[in-house]
């Protein structure tokens, strides 16, 4: 679809910006939005009057199906600014791919690519100066989608919402996170909607997220729903291990998010001459290894956080102490994953897409 067969996008500007209000030294992640917010709708069987207004809240009535059935997806993506104030994504077509595989997955219509990026050049443009130069500041940029149709039935929604919200953004962690390995409860199951940016997804790990840290720790490594034996997530991220010199991660299937951070740490990872193993990692495998010291490394990956790194895990009421490595990974995937995103370094992957020049 080119740009010539999409609906214009109606434009409405606010009559005095906030953004002086805003304490850009102290931003608290996703509590501050910026001046403006994408909103199109879907009905009839077609995407329709896009429109970039004044962020503000929303009319949506009490039997909305979203409220209901939760048929509710998002997506997590960064902008970033370089000194030359030139404003650049990162792998955006990724973002466009998976929240239109994680509405297909929950019934939901897909976006179209051309207004998607449309919204995004011309959203950005106006909000600029809320995306701020320096490594570890950034605009967190949230598209999602929502059903609208008034009505209890149980069935799948036939008018939709769907929004781009955009808020300013430093380190989502500050420092290393303790985790714990989860035995008794699962982020997914085999079969359900796991792969897919589900609003459900996140909802349903807060309760026992809320149990580690009551123990003391930040975050859970999620395992397998069947038997608790495999090593899926870290959290709201992907996990990766490093046993000596190799990295190890699970695969991509039907529980796991297919992260864009993800991709990039391995890509980043084999062009380094790293030994990369994509495949399921034991929590027995695991433990042996920090019991023999061979385990280096634990670090999430994902949009928020970038490289999260772990100074260690409890598993079975013990726990496992990581110390710092003087070649960390986490710290070389991070240092290149931020200078390509900041427009620091040379993009030999052609990850970097211009928006604002």
């Amino acid at each position: 679809m080119s740009l010539t067969t999409i609906p214009a996008i109606q434009v409405q500007k606010v009559a005095a910006s906030r953004i002086h209000e805003v304490d850009f030294g102290n931003l608290v992640f996703g509590s501050e939005f910026t001046d403006h917010m994408f909103e199109c709708d879907y009905k009839d069987g077609a995407w329709q009057n896009p429109t970039i207004k004044p962020y503000g809240p929303l009319e949506i009535y009490p039997s909305a199906k979203v409220f209901h059935y939760g048929q509710a997806v998002f997506e997590g993506m960064k902008a970033y600014k370089d000194e030359a104030g030139s404003v650049f994504l990162f792998r955006p077509q990724e973002n466009l791919k998976r929240i239109n595989k994680s509405s297909h997955r929950m019934a939901i219509p897909e976006f179209p690519e051309a207004l998607f990026f449309d919204a995004l050049h011309q959203l950005i443009e106006l909000d600029k100066d809320w995306v701020k130069p320096g490594l570890g500041n950034s605009l967190y940029i949230r598209p999602f989608v929502v059903a609208t149709q008034n009505g209890v039935s149980a069935s799948p929604s036939d008018t939709y919402k769907f929004m781009i919200i955009l808020s300013p953004a430093q380190a989502y962690y500050k420092g290393k996170v303790k985790v714990i390995v989860a035995e008794n409860f699962s982020r997914a199951a085999d079969g359900g909607v796991g792969y897919a940016k589900a609003a459900g997804n996140y909802g349903a790990q807060f309760y026992p997220t809320n149990l580690a840290k009551e123990q003391g720790f930040q975050q859970v490594i999620w395992t397998d729903a069947n038997e608790h034996k495999y090593l899926e997530e870290a959290g709201t991220m992907n996990v990766f291990f490093r046993v000596n010199d190799t990295l190890l991660t699970a695969p991509n299937n039907d529980r796991i998010l297919d992260g864009v951070t993800r991709k990039s740490v391995i890509a980043l990872a084999e062009k380094a001459g790293i030994n990369v193993e994509v495949r399921r990692v034991q929590v027995a495998e695991i433990v042996a290894a920090a019991k023999e010291g061979s385990l280096k490394e634990i670090f999430g990956a994902g949009t928020a956080a970038v490289i999260s790194p772990v100074s260690g895990f409890s598993y079975q009421d013990e726990y496992y102490d990581l110390h710092d490595q003087p070649d960390s990974f986490a710290q070389k995937f991070k240092k290149n994953l931020m200078e390509i995103q900041h427009n620091l370094t040379d993009d030999p992957f052609g990850w970097r897409y211009s928006v604002v020049d």
